[in-house]
């Protein structure tokens, strides 16, 4: 069996919490540093994730700076790396936009226009990363810009994300016949307690609400229609499953944080975790850190998606903000997991080493600006990327080893127990509709 293709990318977000703009690709040091992409195909990757991020390049309304992205993706095309060029990444457009406008999507549209005219020969294209969960940080916990903190706000922010994907792979693909939609998203499961059970399946509903618009599901009868149904969101409903536009490839996002677990006895955890639904209080927690019999969701996500949508998967996100052995343990299990899927007939076709030069401020969420810093594949806190472990790791897998994974890691060990353990229940995926 043919191993899946080993892919990079850069953590890229440009994302902005109220008029401050955190920029990854700054933080680490990037924007100056061309040869990071020599050092990037040198492990062997044959796509990388990469941005041509809306915010970055259209500095003013139809004004254009192309200098970076020109010398960037022309470089890789020497290289050999096929560039999968993302628009948006938990970003909410240039300063003259944000989520909630209703001119976002045609505005990224004519960019997206814009950027396929600039570069007709790349065929791979992200017009927004994760739409669901930059919904999610942007509207309904008020994280990033525009701070809203209710869910029609929430619906509109995704909405407005999805005709944006819709639209501009329309503009793209008026310039490149051949362009495909690689989808992405955080993907998780949520378990809880049985009195916990309607909001565990309605989260488990709503993990799947980029990939189900896109694929055309939301109609009535879909567990959350006539939620949006009732918020005024209907005939935008209607619009999106009249004339979808299902990725050609689903993007998995997948992270040890990624599952989630909902308790009706928030009394047991700490504060912070301590929240409800104006029906239940509960706790909402890491699922590995307290279910007892809990294992990586590598393959239950590979597997559900596979189930639901019978379209072509990439692990588009594989990071781990651990010690460097703990980072190989993971992509290890992740890669093992990818090969087990093709071996049973699933169209895997990628794993990405996510964080090639690791991530700055993510333990805030990116809502305050501490300098705390996790390496990747590279280590930059020295201001020169220096190899890490893992990157030893991504070059075996990309010659097609299959990596030894090393010793346990703390994920499947009982050291990964914080609070009482708790039995899983039956899964309660919901999306049988």
């Amino acid at each position: 069996m043919r191993a899946p293709e080993l892919w990079g990318g850069h953590e890229c977000t440009v994302n902005r919490v109220e008029d401050q703009w955190l920029d990854q690709s700054r933080l680490s040091g990037h924007q100056d540093r061309p040869d990071d992409l020599d050092r990037f195909a040198a492990l062997g990757l044959k796509a990388l994730r990469y941005p041509v991020l809306w915010e970055r390049t259209e500095v003013s309304p139809g004004c254009f700076d192309w200098s970076w992205p020109d010398a960037r993706l022309e470089r890789m095309r020497s290289l050999g790396v096929r560039p999968i060029a993302g628009l948006i990444h938990h970003g909410s457009g240039p300063a003259w936009t944000d989520l909630l406008d209703p001119a976002f999507a045609t505005g990224l549209a004519r960019y997206a226009r814009a950027v396929a005219r600039r570069y007709p020969w790349v065929r791979d294209w992200t017009p927004v990363n994760e739409p669901l969960t930059t919904a999610r940080f942007s509207a309904l916990y008020g994280h990033w810009y525009p701070h809203r903190r209710d869910e029609p706000a929430f619906w509109l922010a995704l909405l407005n994300q999805v005709d944006a994907v819709r639209l501009s792979m329309r503009a793209i693909r008026e310039v490149i016949p051949e362009a495909r939609l690689i989808q992405t998203e955080d993907f998780g499961h949520t378990w809880s307690t049985a009195p916990c059970a309607d909001q565990a399946r309605f989260e488990n509903v709503r993990r799947l609400m980029t990939w189900d618009l896109l694929t055309g599901k939301v109609v009535p009868g879909h567990p959350l229609w006539l939620r949006l149904e009732s918020v005024g969101l209907g005939p935008r409903l209607d619009a999106i499953a009249e004339d979808p536009c299902p990725p050609d490839v689903l993007g998995l996002n997948h992270y040890i944080t990624s599952d989630r677990f909902l308790d009706h006895r928030p009394e047991r955890y700490p504060e912070h975790a301590r929240g409800g639904n104006g029906e239940v209080a509960y706790a909402d927690v890491e699922a590995v850190r307290v279910l007892s019999d809990h294992a990586s969701g590598w393959g239950h996500g590979i597997a559900t998606l596979w189930n639901r949508y019978r379209l072509p998967i990439a692990i588009t996100e594989c990071h781990l903000g651990c010690t460097p052995d703990q980072q190989r343990r993971w992509l290890a299990t992740c890669w093992r997991a990818a090969l087990h899927a093709r071996n049973e007939g699933i169209d895997l076709e990628a794993v990405t080493a996510w964080a090639l030069l690791g991530s700055h401020d993510w333990d805030s969420l990116l809502t305050r600006w501490r300098g705390s810093y996790e390496p990747g594949v590279f280590d930059v806190s020295s201001g020169r990327p220096e190899p890490t472990p893992l990157a030893g790791l991504v070059r075996e897998l990309a010659s097609g080893r299959q990596g030894e994974p090393g010793s346990p890691g703390w994920w499947e060990t009982d050291e990964r127990l914080l609070y009482p353990p708790c039995p899983s229940l039956a899964p309660m995926s919901g999306t049988r509709h």
